[in-house]
């Protein structure tokens, strides 16, 4: 409980206030109040142990916010009550000596119960009662011991109270203080866990606790979304969030098919964000197929942002294969911006899963067409494109690309004429379709 001590008594004990007391106020009336108040308060003092015992019962019974506190270690807030009574008690009685004790220990309840998770309105309602028992054990002292010297504490009344809420606020600060202390120390330690399971540098010893401290089940169902800007688009202004429309998508209740009131849990690299997402279903389970493609479709990624999200792993220890998926799936990502499916662009992933090879493969399938004309070379790429697109349909080739189909078969021709290749092959389509993907991802 906060120190009950007045500035007036302060003044009548040599101490000097902030703001002098106006002389009017300085009566024998006044001089006549503090000696009341020193009788009851040595009362006070010498029964210490049993206002401790009352006002703990009083917290126990009046404040849920303390009973847990109570239930789990009773003996360690009892002293902590008769720690404070006894400087505030103390306080009415030598307020110089008493005053920054009492401050001290005022500043530390409010640290140890903002660590402890009590409420603060709780620390603030538990002040007031101790103030409110303090006062009227004075009065009630000051009345069995000479009634008619009960008028005389209205003169110390205010001041009593004012020094209530003068410690309700030390208390307040102290506890907002510690509290964002610890919030800062969450949030990096969350950070860190984050950053540990996605690099898969986390210990299996310690997936219990990283599943605690994230919310997450250690063996739920999981994905990971990478995000990074297109190369030499507009970058964000804090590199260090996600998009906000992204992060605004991929909350719960907008209606994706994530796991109800999962939100996904962000960590940004230097090259890319990332973004853990908990699926439906659990281990061995394949949950919806079409859950990560709904994802994507959910997404509002701004205009030139790249997105790419890794296939579906098996539990927390899993998260930094995760990552490396969706990684893949970033790369194999347009330049200009897009979202990837890695279960859906599995072909484009192993082209950008080893480079050196894709760019080998497109020199050799394509590159006799670099010989030609630039224009007349990318007219023959793109008909290659828009035929392996349409499923080797010259029709629906030459409606895409406004030409009539013979023009299309036309084309292939020469391309097969000049490359040595034949699309009727199997392994030639799969050969030039690997080769495109390559030059189209790799710039080859």
């Amino acid at each position: 409980m906060p120190q009950v001590v007045r500035s007036r008594i302060a003044v009548l004990h040599g101490a000097h206030p902030a703001t002098p007391l106006p002389r009017s106020f300085r009566s024998l009336a006044d001089r006549a109040a503090v000696e009341v108040l020193h009788r009851a308060a040595r009362v006070l003092v010498a029964s210490l142990p049993v206002l401790t015992d009352r006002l703990v019962e009083a917290l126990y019974e009046q404040e849920p916010g303390y009973r847990a506190a109570i239930d789990s270690d009773r003996a360690e807030v009892w002293q902590e009550v008769h720690h404070s009574l006894r400087h505030n008690v103390g306080s009415l009685i030598q307020p110089r000596e008493f005053r920054d004790a009492a401050h001290r220990t005022s500043r530390w309840i409010g640290e140890i119960r903002a660590g402890q998770g009590v409420p603060l309105d709780a620390v603030l309602h538990a002040f007031r009662m101790g103030g409110a028992m303090v006062w009227q054990d004075l009065v009630d002292e000051t009345a069995r011991r000479d009634p008619d010297d009960v008028r005389l504490l209205v003169h110390v009344a205010a001041d009593v109270w004012n020094f209530v809420d003068e410690h309700c606020g030390i208390v307040a600060d102290a506890y907002r203080q510690a509290e964002r202390r610890l919030s800062w120390r969450r949030e990096n330690q969350q950070r860190l866990m984050v950053a540990a399971l996605l690099d898969g540098t986390a210990r299996i010893a310690d997936l219990c606790e990283a599943a605690a401290m994230l919310g997450l089940p250690e063996q739920g169902r999981y994905a990971v979304l990478a995000v990074a800007s297109a190369p030499g688009g507009p970058q964000q202004q804090d590199p260090a969030r996600p998009p906000l429309n992204l992060a605004a998508a991929l909350s719960p209740g907008e209606g994706l098919s994530t796991a109800p009131g999962a939100a996904p849990l962000w960590h940004t690299g230097p090259d890319a964000a990332f973004a853990i997402l908990r699926l439906t279903g659990g281990p061995g389970d394949p949950g919806d197929p079409g859950e990560l493609h709904a994802i994507a479709d959910a997404l509002d990624a701004p205009a030139g942002t790249r997105a790419g999200i890794g296939s579906a792993v098996d539990g927390l220890a899993a998260l930094g294969d995760a990552r490396r998926l969706a990684e893949t799936a970033l790369r194999a990502c347009p330049a200009s911006g897009g979202t990837v499916v890695l279960d859906e662009h599995l072909p484009d992933a192993l082209v950008v899963s080893s480079p050196a090879l894709g760019s080998a493969l497109a020199d050799r399938v394509l590159g006799p067409l670099d010989r030609l004309d630039p224009s007349d070379r990318d007219v023959i790429l793109e008909t290659l494109t828009a035929w392996l697109d349409a499923d080797g349909s010259a029709q629906r080739a030459g409606a895409r690309l406004y030409c009539h189909r013979n023009t299309v078969l036309n084309r292939l021709r020469r391309f097969e004429q000049l490359t040595g290749r034949c699309l009727t092959r199997p392994r030639d389509a799969v050969e030039v379709s690997l080769a495109l993907a390559a030059r189209r991802l790799l710039g080859s």
